[in-house]
């Protein structure tokens, strides 16, 4: 996957989860949980840009450590407002699919460029 495709899929993930927390209804624990949502999964696509700007291996690998974090983070909040609010199941299997995906594309990235900084390293 190149690397505009994953920018245009970590932006809709962006969107996507936006759109998908204003329809969530306004309780305290709800509206917390969905604003560390909207943050995190924006996160997603701006540190990936930011990443794909980065001015040695080592700083696209941090760069790249960061997305990790904020997909998971984002899973995660998927996750507890899955369990306080039951009747969007489907919609939030959607979008936790996407940033597993997310998440694992970012790791295989970030193995990948480490084990060519290795490989380099060796030469």
């Amino acid at each position: 996957m190149n690397s505009e495709i994953l920018k245009k899929r970590t932006k809709m993930f962006a969107i996507d989860v936006a759109r998908f927390c204003e329809d969530l209804p306004p309780r305290f624990s709800i509206a917390a949980y969905s604003r560390q949502l909207i943050r995190s999964s924006s996160s997603v696509g701006a540190n990936y840009r930011a990443a794909c700007r980065a001015k040695s291996m080592a700083d696209f690998i941090n760069k790249l450590k960061i997305v990790e974090e904020e997909a998971d983070e984002s899973v995660y909040f998927l996750e507890l407002i899955d369990e306080l609010e039951n009747s969007r199941k489907e919609l939030v299997a959607k979008l936790m699919k996407e940033g597993n995906e997310l998440l694992a594309i970012t790791v295989a990235s970030i193995n990948t460029a480490r084990q060519r900084t290795t490989r380099k390293s060796k030469i």
